[in-house]
């Protein structure tokens, strides 16, 4: 298997409804598992609040039963968190000491910076979990841009507990 096709990336919404988030957080760690067991051992993730940050957290839980995964963080300005909580910047800086890789895409903020990181997770991946449930904003964007190139698309908004993940 080629890197790419051992690495899955993830896209989702800022805000989550606290109603899913258990089911969804679930959901999220079996897919994960359910990849790791078909051979993906990479996982990258956007950085930003909301999915991208359950997604490393997740990640890194599974890095307990897995500890051959990687997790790859794709940022995409050294300052994306400048504005944020302090406690959303905490956990942001306490994901970035755990993960094994962080890549920025550009050094500072700049438009289109976001869209760039997200093209460069797709551009390293085979697989996106996603958790996209409507057709406006970056997630849309970003997996928009997955299916054009065809990478396998699991959206934990659509049928998050009975999905096939076909490798």
């Amino acid at each position: 298997m080629t890197k790419r096709e051992m690495t899955c990336c993830f896209s989702g919404h800022r805000f989550i409804k606290k109603a899913f988030l258990e089911r969804l957080s679930n959901d999220l760690y079996k897919s994960i598992e359910e990849l790791i067991e078909k051979g993906v051992t990479r996982f990258a993730a956007g950085g930003a609040l909301g999915f991208d940050t359950l997604a490393a957290k997740t990640v890194l839980k599974a890095k307990e039963k897995y500890p051959h995964i990687e997790l790859l963080l794709i940022l995409p300005c050294k300052n994306q968190a400048e504005r944020w909580r302090e406690k959303d910047k905490a956990i942001y800086e306490n994901i970035k000491e755990q993960s094994d890789t962080i890549i920025y895409t550009t050094e500072f903020y700049v438009d289109g910076c976001m869209q760039a990181r997200n093209r460069a997770l797709v551009d390293m991946s085979s697989f996106l979990i996603c958790f996209k449930e409507r057709d406006s904003g970056g997630a849309a964007y970003t997996v928009n841009y997955a299916v054009n190139e065809g990478l396998k698309i699991i959206n934990l908004a659509e049928n998050p507990l009975q999905q096939e993940i076909d490798v």
